[in-house]
């Protein structure tokens, strides 16, 4: 072979030699790739098997069939590339990062719920605290159980006219902040039914009872002198919509005069009298009492009278001394020397008495009540003539239901 040719040659063989090395070459690393489950080769045996594609292009046919594979592999992996830099997919993906925070966002930035007792009850539920079944309910859809209804008690009941422990049990639990709800009330509703069964039966004995003591209160139904148990809580911090106690109230015009109430805990009480008068009611009994008060001595003084609301001296609550809205100084245009002005000085005009539990749980406790409205008839009386008669207009009799015959009254029935 001549010496050009044999050069030729040299200078050829290691080029194609290099070429077939360079397509063997990525077959390897791709097959441990796939044993191994890698995802994609690296970046430069990408470029290597470029390389390789281009040189056996120029061959006849390829000698494996695993550049074709690798060929396929990488195209998928181009068409990925090409897919994740498409514009569409990015505004996709933005749109979904944006929804992601934004609900982020909201969830962080919402106040927690208030922790209210029918929402602790219900989590208890949940917790399994409270061992309920109530697989067996058919519930509509938009239904949901929140507790078992409690049954009014059978046991424990009194005649119409007297008040049980049932009554005075449920007002005690009412008491409690965790219970006085709508739900918990709801649950309980029989319960309250029968209490209040039993409040209105006594109210229509005690009507009858006080009518016959104070001929100037009118046989009302019971539902013109009661008090609902809701409350009015429009324009109270008191959110609580339930009273802790039963009340009602006896005069000549329905709800105002004579107030009883009970309520567990030794305090039911019996009350009478003026509290808060108006303004203009308030100028008629202070004038009444400088033209003379000598009428509101006697009753405020008597023996029957102090027995229930205590001696009427001022520095402490007892008689109508000593409430929360009581003047420090002499009222305005009032000489602060003048004789009545501890009289001059009350903004109310009340009187109260408080009863035990066990008093009101007695049969005969309407006749112990109706010995209280005997002492505080007087003071009733007194105060509807102040704010109905003009000053120096009293009839001579006007102290014929005075301190004098309530005493008379008294010793009889002693």
């Amino acid at each position: 072979m001549p010496p050009k040719q044999r050069a030729a040659a040299l200078k050829t063989a290691p080029r194609s030699s290099r070429t077939r090395k360079t397509e063997e070459r990525p077959a390897a690393p791709r097959a441990r790739n796939q044993r191994n489950g890698s995802a994609r080769p690296k970046a430069g045996a990408r470029q290597r098997n470029s390389k390789a594609v281009a040189a056996s292009s120029s061959d006849s046919a390829p000698e494996d069939d695993d550049d074709a594979f690798v060929l396929k592999s990488d195209g998928d992996d181009a068409e990925e590339e090409e897919q994740e830099l498409d514009s569409d997919a990015l505004d996709d993906d933005d749109e979904a990062a944006k929804k992601k925070k934004t609900s982020r966002k909201r969830s962080q930035g919402r106040s927690p719920q208030k922790d209210t007792p029918a929402r602790k009850r219900r989590r208890k539920g949940e917790e399994g605290e409270e061992d309920e079944d109530f697989s067996a309910v058919d519930l509509k859809e938009g239904q949901e159980v929140v507790g078992r209804v409690v049954q009014a008690p059978k046991s424990g009941r009194v005649p119409p006219g007297q008040i049980s422990q049932n009554t005075f049990d449920f007002l005690a639990e009412l008491r409690k902040p965790e219970c006085n709800d709508r739900e918990w009330f709801k649950l309980h509703e029989p319960v309250f039914r029968l209490a209040e069964t039993e409040w209105k039966d006594f109210v229509d004995k005690f009507t009858d009872a006080i009518t016959a003591v104070d001929p100037q209160v009118p046989p009302l139904p019971s539902k013109d002198v009661i008090y609902r148990i809701y409350r009015d809580v429009r324009f109270s911090h008191d959110k609580t919509p339930y009273k802790p106690n039963m009340s009602a109230t006896f005069s000549r015009s329905g709800r105002k005069g004579i107030f009883a109430g009970f309520q567990p805990g030794g305090q039911s009480l019996v009350a009478a009298g003026s509290w808060c008068p108006g303004k203009n009611e308030l100028a008629t009994i202070r004038s009444h009492i400088q033209h003379d008060s000598r009428r509101l001595r006697r009753i405020i003084s008597a023996p029957r009278f102090i027995k229930y609301f205590g001696e009427p001296k001022k520095g402490k609550r007892q008689n109508i001394f000593g409430r929360d809205d009581e003047l420090k100084v002499a009222p305005k245009g009032i000489d602060k020397d003048h004789k009545d002005i501890d009289l001059l000085k009350c903004r109310s005009f009340v009187v109260a008495h408080q009863f035990r539990d066990d008093e009101v749980l007695q049969p005969d406790f309407i006749d112990t009540v109706c010995d209280v409205v005997r002492a505080m008839r007087p003071l009733v009386h007194c105060l509807n003539d102040y704010m109905t008669v003009g000053v120096g207009e009293d009839e001579p009799g006007s102290d014929e239901e005075g301190p004098e015959g309530d005493e008379e009254d008294g010793d009889e029935e002693d």
